[in-house]
């Protein structure tokens, strides 16, 4: 039966030529759909990595002091303690400027024994650990013991030691031409949105050469602290340090805004994605009924010799599969293209279930399309069929 139909669909290639044409093109559609579903739901059922709730970022902006680094420690220092004081307040840390969900970044090289790659440069301080829940996978986060080393100290996320060291132990090792050495590694943080695979990042310690850079605050406050509390602490933050554009951002909002630049572009693909199915259904579904008023002599006949009406609409149905695995053998070819050549630089998977994904929904939108005319046609009585013929 099978080879029958694919004869009958092969020999009649030229009149099925558009259809085919259509589920090909609306193949790879779904198939760019899927990929970015796999791809997006990958990285968003990857670990966070750290803890945004309750975390405040605050955005010293420009200090109305001078920039010589002692004025800015002391400075700093004295904020410090002013926030410490505050009993909502149960941690805070200095940061460089690409504090998780910021729209800033600070990338540079690092390497070992010949591998080079870019990272995502961090500047933390010793309790930039505790403010985020941070998840340390081994050896130890910076402390006091790390002042007045020779080397410097750095630690590494997940993703940066295995491009690094691959299963090789990275505690000990010296980086970067041998200027740090690797303390600690830590779980990848999803720091740029809850969609975004994490990159390879390095932390160092913030110093005193360079604390006039530093004015971020990352700062975590006890649940169910109130918006009376954030304006207390911004005119408290604002008297002290005396800047003019201080600015208090919740992290979980940061992450909402960021997520947003890859959910709304998402939305507008699928509804127009959503348009072209649409059309492939109707087209599908016209092509069909178009067939069975012009076969209607063929299926009278078929009846009328002994054929059930299940076995008619069987037939139908198996004519438009065929015609759809046509569509989908073509369009397989260019899938596989892919990850072979490693376009957008994605994981194999991802291409490979986007593909399972693409095909079952093609089987299965043709199948819902070819029901309703299959049934038709089972419907046509022998006598009438063959008297209007």
């Amino acid at each position: 039966m099978l080879k029958h139909l694919f004869k009958l669909i092969w020999n009649k290639k030229k009149e099925n030529f558009l259809l085919i044409s259509e589920i090909l093109i609306s193949f790879m559609v779904i198939f760019a759909v899927f990929t970015l579903l796999v791809y997006n739901y990958q990285n968003y059922a990857v670990p966070k990595g750290f803890e945004e709730e309750n975390v405040w970022s605050v955005d010293l902006g420009e200090l109305n002091v001078s920039k010589n680094k002692d004025s800015v420690g002391v400075l700093h220092e004295n904020l410090r303690n002013v926030l410490k004081n505050l009993p909502e307040v149960k941690a805070i840390s200095y940061a460089s400027a690409n504090v998780p969900f910021s729209n800033s970044m600070f990338t540079s090289g690092t390497g070992y024994k010949g591998i080079r790659i870019n990272v995502d440069v961090n500047r933390v301080e010793d309790d930039y650990k505790q403010v985020l829940g941070l998840s340390l996978l081994s050896g130890r986060w910076f402390s006091p013991e790390d002042n007045g080393l020779a080397k410097s100290t750095v630690i590494l996320n997940e993703e940066a030691k295995e491009r690094l060291f691959g299963k090789e132990d990275a505690i000990g090792k010296m980086i970067s031409d041998g200027s740090s050495k690797v303390i600690g590694v830590i779980q990848n943080l999803k720091d740029k949105s809850d969609f975004k695979a994490p990159m390879p990042a390095i932390y160092t310690r913030i110093d005193t050469g360079k604390i006039n850079q530093m004015n971020q605050i990352l700062v975590r406050v006890a649940p169910g602290t109130t918006a009376a509390f954030e304006g207390k602490m911004y005119k408290m933050i604002a008297s002290t340090i005396k800047s003019t554009n201080l600015e208090i951002k919740h992290l979980s909002d940061m992450k909402a805004e960021k997520n947003k630049e890859t959910i709304i572009p998402m939305i507008i693909f699928f509804i127009v994605t959503g348009f072209l199915i649409i059309n492939v259904a109707l087209g599908i579904f016209g092509v069909l009924w178009y067939n069975i008023n012009k076969r209607r002599a063929e299926i009278g006949l078929r009846r009328a010799i002994g054929a059930t009406s299940s076995a008619v609409s069987t037939q139908l149905l198996g004519e438009a599969l065929v015609i759809a695995t046509f569509s989908l053998i073509i369009g397989s070819f260019f899938a596989v293209q892919f990850p072979l050549m490693k376009v957008f630089d994605l994981p194999t998977s991802v291409y490979l279930l986007a593909q399972f994904f693409a095909i079952l929904f093609i089987y299965l939108l043709v199948v819902i399309c070819a029901l309703y005319p299959g049934k038709q046609a089972a419907a046509i009585y022998p006598a009438v069929a063959l008297h209007e013929e």
